[in-house]
């Protein structure tokens, strides 16, 4: 593997943009976030632009439908699958029109639901989640593996920029916990072994870090993210919402420090979502300085081994605080950059 597309200075968002025009979006992105670029998600669009609905457009030989309890199994691609596959067309011309305007980023970040989130919030078609079939499972970790890898190959060649994924993975903990509803909503589906979620996330990694020639970033915002199963599954990077993590001590301090100390990028999200009362440069980056100082680490590891980026998406911020927070984002990572020099 080659060395990580970041370093001192550099900054990125998590990917999901406000609005449903493709082209502006990805000219804010590319202009402002030229060293890691997020390919742009305008969720705002709807069926088929959700992180669900995006992936399920990925997939190779698998096909979902819209039903009212969600994304479904189908026998075969329809309009549902269709319009996700047409949306992420369009999201791909819109990133190559603002490349030729703007310049070719140093790097584009795509992302993509991870295979756990990915078959926990898809139905078999008796109605269980996916993950409670371990051959469909395992049929979905492949596809997903294999259209990410064309998906990458594309966006590569229509940029010229490298590439590397984001698998996001907000369900996680509610896997690993047994706290996923049953369909009939009075029941839980069985909690997953962490080590055979580990085992399955790993060969996904295995083979995207592959085919990327680069780490590959793991996005959980939860308050407790399983920072060592994702660690031990290969993540080379690890986003977090580190404004929400509170009080880090025991063993979840051990988690991230150990992360830390053995190379692991954590890509903080420090800048909220949504715009706050009050943003001052400072107070944004106060959880990190205290994450630092808690895991032990002088401040100039923030530089070297971490990325600052939105709390979360920003899909649900006003376009003007979408800017405002990649700006602050970037000026975090001259905080950093300034600190370690210091």
């Amino acid at each position: 593997m080659t060395d990580a597309p970041w370093g001192p200075g550099i900054a990125t968002a998590i990917g999901s943009m406000p609005g449903t025009d493709p082209v502006e979006t990805a000219r804010t992105v590319v202009g402002e976030l030229p060293d890691l670029a997020p390919f742009p998600e305008l969720p705002g669009r709807g069926v088929g632009a959700d992180v669900l609905g995006r992936t399920a457009g990925l997939l190779v030989d698998l096909a979902v439908e819209v039903v009212p309890s969600g994304y479904r199994v189908a026998g075969r691609p329809g309009r549902d699958q269709q319009r996700a596959v047409d949306l992420l067309r369009w999201d791909m011309d819109a990133l190559e029109q603002a490349v030729a305007e703007k310049g070719t980023p140093r790097a584009v970040k795509v992302q993509a639901a991870g295979p756990w989130t990915l078959a926990a919030g898809i139905e078999l078609h008796r109605g269980h989640r996916v993950l409670t079939d371990h051959g469909a499972l395992r049929d979905f970790a492949e596809s997903l593996t294999e259209g990410l890898r064309e998906h990458v190959a594309q966006v590569a060649s229509r940029t010229g920029s490298r590439v590397v994924v984001q698998l996001d993975e907000p369900s996680l903990p509610a896997v690993l916990a047994g706290a996923l509803p049953t369909p009939s909503g009075y029941g839980k589906v069985p909690a997953v072994p962490e080590p055979d979620a580990q085992r399955l996330l790993a060969e996904v990694i295995e083979k995207l870090a592959a085919a990327t020639d680069s780490p590959v970033i793991v996005h959980c915002c939860a308050r407790r993210p399983p920072v060592a199963l994702l660690r031990r599954a290969g993540a080379g990077a690890i986003a977090l919402d580190a404004s929400g993590l509170g009080d880090v001590s025991g063993a979840f301090a051990d988690e991230l420090g150990e992360a830390w100390e053995e190379g692991t990028t954590l890509f903080l999200g420090l800048v909220p979502s949504t715009e706050p009362a009050n943003a001052t440069l400072r107070t944004l980056a106060q959880p990190a300085f205290d994450l630092a100082s808690r895991l032990g680490f002088a401040r100039k590891a923030l530089a070297e081994r971490s990325v600052p980026t939105p709390t979360c998406g920003l899909a649900g911020a006003t376009p003007a605080w979408s800017r405002r927070a990649i700006s602050l984002t970037n000026d975090l990572a001259k905080l950093f950059a300034d600190e370690a020099e210091q």
